[in-house]
Order: structure tokens, then C-alpha cells, then sequence
């Protein structure tokens, strides 16, 4: 795999301070029954990489101490993580409001069958990936089967109340990218496509669909450059850029903690190994974090962030204008 880090970290983006931290965004891990193209994380089957019980731990710790209130559980699939149900229990019982990044074909793999009856018992707000509403595009960038499957477990969350009232507590938020080196279409345009293709072909509702652009990092990164698209993927999102959206950006009110429990600025940053204090050494832990002590620091920025700001803007609650 080509590193993108050496051909990203020069940049001009703007400089960024922190603002009120209000989301923990944690990766529990990189094991994951996909292997997506677009997937930033690189995470797949063959995948070991498991946050330890001690750093979970710390993790409940810092949310009950903290006072965020807002648990952004990512993978991976985060759901094969052996310890997610007690954390996910664990959090709720905090009164923190729990959002699973969830991949939708893990709900129908052997062993987690009752994952969905779980998430739906602790009113977690589930951000389910489907890059298209239309089959054969779905399938070249997840795989074979992968459709339907994720069809399958659409139907097994809107039976369960998932997708159906915004007050239910049962959020149902579908994910968007883009097939290739392109930017997402309008956020709003794109949903109405999706409500509508959904209801129709399958029968299937959600609340909102959030698009996010193609980072130019780890799998996606390293196909581009494979392709000789990576320098034009960079222009066309610097050309793209947005000053406005700056002040929205997710890293100004998340951190983002590997399975390590190294804290990072961004999930994305994470990734490439950008940690919170660039330079420091030994780098940062979680339990070395203060909540308050975070806001008006400046950001980790490097030549990917512009992939954040290009047009309508990209967070993980999807576009910022």
C-alpha cells in the first residue's frame, strides 16, 4: 500500500483551534467482515487490531468525568469488538448518547444476529454506510452480496422502530460516498433520491443521509495514487474549498482515540497517524486528557483536511452547509 502521509503533510490549509469539545469519537478497533474500497481505515477480515479492556475503561472514565455527552463508536465494525455491549451499556447508563457507525451486513453475520434487538434495547443512534441506493453500484465498492444483505438489515432496524419518527429515539442515518475521485452531490437533493429509490425498490426508511468525500488517505489514497489521481483528487478539493465551512468543521468539537487510546484531533488524522500534540513524545493518552484544558488549542492540519471543507463541506454528521 502507498503511504499518502509524505505527498499530504506540506500544506497550505488554514490554521484551526479548538473550540467546546462535545463528541468522544473512538475506534475500537480495525476488524471488520468488509474490506470497502473507499474505506479510510483500511479495515478488514484479516484484521487483529482490538482496543484492551483497561483502555475501555479509561475511556468511561474520562466521558463521566468530562461531562460530554456524546459516544461516536467506530470500527472496523465496531460490533465485533467483544467488549461493545458493555460499553455501549455502559455509556447509557451515563445518560450518554451512543452513536454506532454501523456497516449494516454485520447484523446479519452468525453470532450477532441479536445486535440489532441490542442497539434498539440502549436507543443507540446507529449512522449506517450505504454508498448507493442502486445494487451493482454498491456491490463494486463492498462486494458481492452486499446489497442485499444491507437491504436485510434495513428491514430488521425499520421493524424493530428504527427510521420512522425523529422523536422515537430509534435515529436511522444512512452514509453517502462517492464511488470514485469525485465530491458527493448536494446533501439534500441526494437524500430526497435515496428516500424515495429506498421506499421503492425495498420498502425502506431512514431519518437522515449524511455524504462524506473520499479521503485521500490509507485504501482510497493509496488506489489514487496507484490510478495517477491522487494530484488531481487535490486539486479538484483545494479548488473546492470552502472558508465558511471552517467554523463547522468536526475537529473543532471532537477527539478522536484509537484502539491504543492515543488521542488524535480527527479520525482522518488518526489515520495517518497526526496525533494531538504534534511532536510530543511520548504521544497522548486518553487518561492524560483534560476536557477543558483542550479548547483554543490549535488543530493537526495537513494537505487532507481540504477534503473537509471542499463544497457543501464533509463531517461524520455528514455536509456543513
Amino acid at each position: 500500500m502507498h503511504a499518502t502521509l509524505p505527498l499530504l503533510e506540506h500544506t497550505d490549509f488554514p490554521p484551526l483551534k479548538r473550540g467546546r469539545l462535545e463528541i468522544l469519537q473512538v475506534n475500537l478497533g480495525y476488524r471488520c467482515n468488509q474490506s470497502c474500497l473507499h474505506c479510510h481505515v483500511n479495515a478488514g477480515p484479516t484484521r487483529t487490531e482490538q482496543m484492551s479492556r483497561e483502555t475501555i475503561d479509561d475511556m468511561l472514565a474520562f466521558l463521566q468525568d468530562s461531562g460530554i455527552r456524546v459516544l461516536d463508536v467506530t470500527g472496523g465494525a465496531p460490533e465485533m469488538h467483544e467488549d461493545f455491549t458493555r460499553l455501549v451499556k455502559a455509556a447509557r447508563g451515563l445518560d450518554i448518547h451512543v452513536i454506532d457507525r454501523c456497516n449494516l451486513t454485520i447484523l446479519n453475520e452468525p453470532g450477532f444476529e441479536d445486535m440489532a434487538e441490542f442497539l434498539a434495547h440502549q436507543q443507540v443512534e446507529i449512522v449506517a454506510s450505504l454508498p448507493c441506493y442502486l445494487e451493482e453500484n454498491v456491490e463494486s465498492q463492498r462486494g458481492k452480496g452486499v446489497y442485499q444483505s444491507s437491504i436485510t438489515a434495513l428491514r430488521k432496524l425499520n421493524a424493530l422502530g428504527y427510521g420512522q419518527q425523529q422523536d422515537s429515539g430509534l435515529i436511522l442515518n444512512l452514509m453517502y460516498n462517492p464511488a470514485g475521485a469525485v465530491l458527493p452531490p448536494p446533501q439534500q437533493q441526494l437524500e430526497a433520491d435515496y428516500k424515495r429509490e429506498l421506499a421503492d425498490r425495498a420498502g425502506v426508511e431512514f431519518n437522515q443521509l449524511y455524504v462524506l468525500a473520499n479521503m485521500p488517505i490509507q485504501r482510497f489514497g493509496s488506489t489514487l495514487i496507484s490510478k495517477g489521481q491522487f494530484d488531481s483528487y487535490m486539486k479538484l478539493l483545494k479548488s473546492a474549498h470552502q472558508d465558511a465551512n471552517l467554523d463547522t468543521v468536526m475537529c473543532r468539537s471532537l477527539i478522536s482515540v484509537d484502539w491504543q487510546g492515543y488521542v488524535y484531533d480527527c479520525d482522518f488524522n488518526q489515520m495517518l497517524d497526526l496525533p494531538l500534540e504534534p511532536g510530543a513524545r511520548p504521544r497522548m493518552q486518553l487518561r492524560d486528557v483534560q476536557a477543558l484544558e483542550l479548547e483554543g488549542r490549535s488543530i493537526a492540519i495537513a494537505d487532507h483536511c481540504y477534503g473537509c471543507t471542499a463544497g457543501q463541506g464533509s463531517s461524520c454528521g455528514g455536509s456543513l452547509v
